[in-house]
């Protein structure tokens, strides 16, 4: 594939060029807002918090594993990067928030976790703690406890009564467990309150294996469920993918669970997606193994499609969903991380025809990272485009390495990669962008964060979370312009 620079006579490099600014737009600008002694592996969300008619951003922050912090979870003012409030949390929350307003007062509140059982739900308003998941196997010895990590919370119909959605949530997977040791606490599905957290249903794996991933919820085909995809296993251990409905998670047994696929020495970490690729307006199955698969099933019989194998590779991202060709159904795109765990070197991104499972774009983009692509129609030509974080070295003249991160524009119709001249000092290890229309203008803005330590790629002393303003006008709906998609909910 062709690597071009932003400044090549390329007409789409022209148009491009045209569009992204980093001077102000309209009544806004770009701005840079650097937070010392913190990293995240969390992608940032957008709502207007303090009512001003800006989206705000808000992400999960914090040091390395087991250590408090008291910005863990930040808002931040969207108009100029400013402190909105922060949140305190005992260990690393490296989820990504979901939203819902429970208080009434038209304000979205911030529902997030990460890990040692964090989960928490703020006042999107305030930044008041609203009520904090309490373990109630705190005491126990770790062998005897049930709740770990917490991963990606998604909104369930109300489940206690009381008028608001309820949460479902995978948590599970213990860091102090030795890579290769098959001894692991099995992972849980778990329905809880959204006003007060309490635990409403519980659910172990029927394999009683280990979870790492976040869930997507859909509709039943038959309007009187919901069905959940989860998978089990992680990046030594062996799982399966499955599919339950919520009123067996409910009942607290999910061993009915269909099983749609397993491996034996790897299992399912990056979050599966609800995209209809049959035509029939039922929302299929996209999977992505961490043994270098990708999966799609049929969402009304569960039966597979088709299966891709990119040999070398290991997943551990989200797909992203686009129009990526000419034909009539929604394409994949991903990021693979490529060697074996923990041997994982670079990063190598494929298209997927969603029709019939053929890789029609392959390259490979950077060092390793786990961040998601999004996806927009950045040259306005009605096809989509993906936008990628790109993590590069540059080495001085005594073999020095120095970090930094950039991002690329793919255009699958003629296999130009477009820098967008954003570059940054410091590596992005996990952190997804979010693409929209922050302040209403109808033009893009991109937010993303990095690490600012330039000479280590996994580092927690220092994040910048950006906000870019440009030109480009926004001409159809953005489906999949953050970590999961628009909505948050791994659905298309």
């Amino acid at each position: 594939m062709n690597s071009k620079n932003i400044v090549s006579g390329c007409l789409f490099f022209c148009i491009i060029l045209s569009l992204i600014t980093l001077e102000p737009s309209s009544a806004q600008e770009s701005w840079a807002k650097k937070l010392p002694n913190v990293g995240s592996l969390s992608s940032p969300r957008v709502a207007d918090l303090n009512q001003d008619g800006v989206g705000d951003i808000i992400q999960g922050v914090g040091r390395i594993e087991f250590i408090h912090c008291d910005s863990a979870i930040v808002a931040l003012n969207g108009v100029n990067g400013e402190l909105l409030w922060m949140v305190p949390a005992d260990d690393q929350i490296f989820g990504s928030a979901n939203l819902m307003d429970i208080t009434g007062d038209g304000v979205v509140e911030v529902f997030i976790g990460g890990r040692s059982a964090e989960l928490q739900a703020i006042n999107g308003k305030t930044g008041e703690v609203i009520w904090k998941f309490i373990d109630p196997d705190k005491n126990r010895k770790r062998k005897n406890k049930r709740w770990f990590n917490f991963y990606n919370p998604q909104f369930v119909p109300d489940q206690d009564g009381d008028g608001l959605k309820d949460i479902i949530i995978s948590n599970g997977g213990d860091v102090l467990v030795a890579p290769y040791d098959p001894n692991r606490p099995a992972g849980n599905l778990s329905v809880l309150s959204s006003k007060d957290g309490s635990i409403l249903g519980f659910s172990p794996m029927p394999d009683g294996k280990e979870i790492y991933l976040s869930i997507a919820v859909n509709e039943s085909p038959d309007g009187k469920d919901h069905e959940i995809i989860y998978g089990t296993g992680g990046e030594t251990i062996g799982g399966a993918l499955y599919v339950t409905r919520l009123s067996d998670v409910m009942k607290g047994d999910i061993s009915n669970s269909i099983k749609l696929d397993s491996s034996k020495n790897k299992g399912y970490i990056g979050p599966p997606t609800w995209m209809d690729i049959t035509g029939d307006e039922v929302r299929d199955i996209i999977a992505p193994s961490v043994d270098g698969r990708l999966l799609a099933f049929d969402g009304m019989t569960k039966k597979k499609i088709w299966e891709v194998s990119m040999p070398g590779t290991e997943a551990y991202t989200s797909i992203a969903p686009g129009y990526f060709n000419e034909d009539s159904t929604p394409d994949i795109f991903i990021s693979y991380a490529q060697g074996v765990w923990p041997e994982l070197d670079w990063t190598k991104q494929y298209m997927i025809n969603g029709l019939n499972g053929e890789i029609e774009f392959m390259d490979s983009l950077g060092f390793y990272q786990t961040i998601s692509p999004v996806v927009g129609d950045f040259d306005l030509d009605g096809l989509d485009e993906a936008l990628v974080v790109v993590d590069y070295q540059i080495l001085d003249e005594n073999d020095h390495k120095f970090f930094y991160n950039m991002l690329l524009v793919i255009d699958f119709t003629t296999g130009d990669l477009i820098e967008l001249g954003i570059n940054h000092e410091g590596h992005n290890m996990a952190s997804t962008p979010w693409i929209g229309d922050l302040d209403g203008n109808g033009l893009m803005d991109i937010v993303f964060s990095h690490g600012t330590n330039i000479k280590k790629t996994y580092s927690f002393d220092g994040l910048q979370i950006n906000r870019i303003v440009t030109t480009i006008p926004i001409k159809k709906d953005i489906k999949w312009g953050a970590y999961m998609g628009s909505n948050y909910d791994g659905v298309y």
